[in-house]
């Protein structure tokens, strides 16, 4: 077995050479390797609008905390990470915290999981229960900026104001519909350099074209993440070639494209990030003595207060949730094929998608693809209405008579139970053991740990649950375990924001 110190297997990394200009945000990323030889390659965000004053001492510091999010993935690789540019002890304190939690979610699960893109004898490691998993001496440097200071000054967002973090998934298009009903939607897209970006194609023109406030920032992370595999001698040398769901290394995404949005809330004046994020992303484990959060740390509720939180901290008064924290994945897709068919029509959940004729269409065959066919089937829906074709639906159909799906139980019994009550798929052995009825799936669901009414907003509250409850059979307060009958009424929705708690 191997010691988590085995990891610590490049001397330096530092985030470095700041440049900020009106429209772009660039850093390079420098690699030290242990015989003293460096390689460098170079960060950028670029935006089709002037969201940035390169001679503002606030947006320098935004520009810093951009160009950092990329490396809170490396704290167990490296003997020293060095930031250079202007930070405030928030800052500082939010970059050390998230770089701790990443590294244990790393190590979780990424090495003492079982992890295809591994050499031996890296998976081959051994748990241990420490009181810091992030091997990396952190270094704050100012070399540019020296003579700056960020001033403390009341920031005034737009409370009916929302900047959705956007793609082609049902979560973020849902999102976007139900804004619209009651706010000012921003929808913000980050273009990828990779394939991902294949995606958000469709929902992006849709946007475009009926969604003035729309904006699409170009960031190369992709590139980055992929390079700095490329630096780690763990790392099979074929890992391009093998297929599979995960990455090969990081964990902590979603703030990478979270802070290419926050120029555009702070430069907009908006008061509300919404990211989507279902009730089954927020999940609290336990390995072998040592917590973690599933590999999901940066789609839960423990994410988004932990950034609200932080803006707090810098006086930005700006609230960052998902409206979808009550809904499981199914009760997401009904409400949007059926309040929003028209944004339903630009769904594309498949990163094996391609293009046709200006258009993309997703490919049918993956494990995603047969999800969202199995549970628009599963609601009388027609999954041609965002690009399969009969021939994928059927196939999908039957594949799931034999092949599983990523959810979790309760979730995938329910599906089946639809599918095979509905006559849609067969039944065997395999399908009737899996088909349970749960009707909490279809139900608006609160408990103390996952969906809470006090992590939304007062204000978005009573229109945002007035459109769901159209949708949902019920509301359900999860208590001892089992789901208890709840009335969204003027008494629960009116309890005290977590933040104001905290004050």
């Amino acid at each position: 077995m191997t010691d988590i110190s085995a990891l610590l297997v490049l001397k330096q990394l530092s985030v470095h050479k700041l440049t900020v200009e009106k429209k772009r945000v660039k850093a390079t990323y420098t690699v030290q390797k242990m015989d003293g030889t460096e390689v460098s390659n170079e960060l950028i965000y670029s935006y089709e609008q002037a969201f940035f004053d390169p001679a503002a001492a606030a947006d320098i510091n935004l520009a810093s905390m951009m160009v950092a999010q990329v490396a809170l993935n490396y704290g167990l690789f490296f003997e020293t990470i060095v930031f250079d540019g202007l930070y405030e002890e928030a800052d500082k304190r939010f970059l050390l915290d998230m770089l701790e939690n990443t590294s244990r979610e790393i190590y979780v699960n990424k090495f003492l999981h079982p992890n295809e893109f591994l050499r031996p004898p890296f998976d081959q490691l051994e748990a241990r229960q420490m009181k810091e998993y992030t091997g990396a001496k952190v270094i704050f440097q100012n070399t540019q900026y020296s003579g700056m200071k960020v001033k403390a000054e009341p920031v005034v967002t737009a409370p009916d104001q929302y900047a959705i973090l956007s793609s082609g998934g049902k979560d973020s298009l849902l999102t976007y519909g139900l804004v619209k009903e009651f706010g000012e939607a921003h929808p913000v897209f980050i273009n990828e350099s990779g394939r991902h970006w294949f995606t958000a194609v469709n929902a992006h023109k849709y946007y475009r074209e009926h969604e003035p406030n729309t904006v699409k920032p170009w960031c190369n992370s992709d590139r980055i993440f992929n390079w700095m595999v490329r630096q780690m001698p763990f790392i099979r040398e074929d890992y391009a070639s093998v297929r599979a769901d995960i990455y090969p290394i990081r964990l902590w995404t979603v703030a990478v494209f979270l802070f290419g949005v926050l120029p555009v809330v702070r430069k907009r004046g908006i008061g509300n990030v919404l990211i989507g994020n279902e009730y089954d992303t927020t999940v609290k484990s336990n390995f072998q003595g040592i917590t973690h959060y599933n590999a999901l740390y940066d789609q839960s509720k423990y994410f988004d207060n932990a950034l609200t939180r932080y803006y707090s901290k810098k006086g930005w008064n700006i609230r960052q949730y998902s409206a979808l924290r009550s809904l499981s994945e199914l009760l997401i897709l009904k409400v949007l094929v059926k309040r929003y068919p028209e944004l339903q029509r630009e769904q594309v959940s498949c990163h094996a998608a391609h293009e046709r004729d200006g258009r993309m269409y997703p490919c049918g065959n993956c494990e995603k693809c047969r999800r969202i066919i199995g549970m628009l089937k599963a609601l009388d829906e027609d999954p041609r209405r965002c690009g399969y074709t009969d021939e994928q639906i059927q196939r999908a159909l039957k594949a799931l008579e034999a092949k599983s799906v990523k959810q979790i139980g309760s979730d995938a019994a329910h599906l089946y139970y639809l599918l095979l009550n509905k006559g849609l798929i067969a039944s065997n052995e395999r399908t009737r053991k899996l088909a349970k009825a749960h009707p909490e799936i279809l139900q608006l669901r609160f408990d103390q740990e996952r969906s809470k009414i006090a992590d939304l907003p007062a204000g978005v509250r009573a229109p945002l649950f007035r459109i769901l409850e159209e949708y949902a059979q019920d509301a359900v307060r999860l208590e001892h375990g089992k789901p208890q009958p709840l009335t969204i009424d003027p008494e629960f929705l009116q309890q005290a924001y977590f933040l104001e708690k905290q004050s």
